[in-house]
């Protein structure tokens, strides 16, 4: 099947927009990190934020990858359904651990959670008593991104110590998300914050690194045990802009159809913010880039139309015309529908429901 015939079938059976992966690309990428890995010596915990899928969690799995990373409890939840053990929630889980679900996944799974502060931490003792099973928990550290993590080494020894002390928790490591040019500053923290929680006679068996941007940067933290990377697994405009990923490396395609050409210069796809979002991805020129016309800017949106902007190009869609976008951010794109369909060349071979969509709690 050609690629026209591919986008007429697509349309016709779905509608568009549709999200379509390409599983000889996805194969690929899974290969490649899980094999820089491997060349590091640290284990590959991917990150599930992106695909949502069991289906791709167990082809990671299947690469080599020890284990998952999800962001929510509620994703978690989904992947402990289907099966999948040795799952690490990178996220202060206050809200779900007072609602009672971190307690009741604790009953059938060991998941492994992160803190960065006391109030966490006795919620999730609170639910160690509810599931009457120990938890284990991580101490997020902060290295320069200014988000969640503690920001000094005597913090993180500290709430290692109060893990220590506290029935119901244990101490399972450290977790890090450096910048990509902060790896020296995780080094000085790690080398404190490990030496003073060994004083405690506590070993951290678990550090941390996480990003697809930091792929360059994995086993440079000397004392790493896996590292976290989620986007890889499609890639998107920001991992190109980057560096990190070509585009024959985006492995996920919007398939979008031009349905307004009322002005020579201007048009309007059938996706907008529901679709592409409006995520500026770190600062590109627009929301996505069309494949089939590199020069068109999607400029704006509205929530069901993505306003063109033909202006820098002589060729120009049609009405009706069926064009892949590269997202800017896939992870966003991902959640915002229910399918993945999947092909490989020209051929769909097969259509992945996002099993973990909306899972915020």
């Amino acid at each position: 099947m050609s690629l026209d015939l591919l986008k007429e079938r697509i349309s016709r059976e779905f509608g568009t927009p549709a999200v379509v992966i390409d599983l000889d690309r996805v194969d690929k990428n899974i290969s490649r990190i899980q094999e820089l890995c491997d060349a590091a010596g640290v284990a590959n915990r991917p990150h599930i934020k992106t695909h949502k899928s069991p289906v791709l969690a167990k082809l990671q799995i299947a690469a080599g990858a020890r284990g998952i990373t999800c962001q929510k409890l509620g994703e978690a939840e989904v992947m402990a359904n289907a099966g999948i053990e040795n799952i690490l929630v990178s996220y202060n889980l206050i809200g779900a651990a007072r609602s009672g679900r971190l307690a009741a996944l604790r009953k059938r799974a060991d998941v492994t959670i992160c803190a960065d502060n006391p109030v966490t931490l006795a919620a999730y003792a609170e639910a160690a008593a509810s599931a009457q099973a120990p938890i284990g928990v991580m101490i997020e550290c902060d290295t320069g991104r200014k988000r969640a993590g503690v920001e000094t080494p005597r913090e993180a020894i500290d709430l290692a110590k109060t893990v220590r002390d506290t029935e119901g928790l244990e101490f399972r490591g450290l977790l890090f998300y450096p910048t990509e040019t902060g790896w020296d500053a995780a080094q000085r923290f790690h080398d404190e914050a490990v030496a003073g929680i060994r004083s405690l006679g506590l070993e951290p068996g678990i550090i941390s690194t996480g990003g697809t941007p930091n792929l360059p940067n994995i086993g440079k933290l000397v004392g790493a045990t896996e590292h976290r990377a989620g986007t890889y697994i499609f890639n998107d405009r920001m991992m190109v802009a980057c560096g990190r990923a070509t585009e024959e490396d985006c492995a996920l395609h919007i398939y979008a159809t031009v349905v307004s050409r009322a002005g020579p210069a201007r048009g309007i796809l059938d996706s907008g913010s529901k679709t592409l979002t409006a995520d500026p991805g770190g600062g590109l020129d627009g929301f996505g880039h069309i494949l089939e016309y590199p020069q068109a800017r999607i400029g704006a949106f509205a929530e069901e139309h993505g306003f063109l902007d033909l202006s820098r190009t002589n060729e120009r869609p049609n009405v009706g015309e069926v064009v892949r976008i590269i997202p800017n951010h896939v992870c966003v794109v991902v959640n915002m529908v229910d399918q993945l369909i999947a092909v490989r060349g020209d051929d769909i071979v097969d259509v992945l429901p996002v099993a973990a969509r909306g899972k915020l709690v």
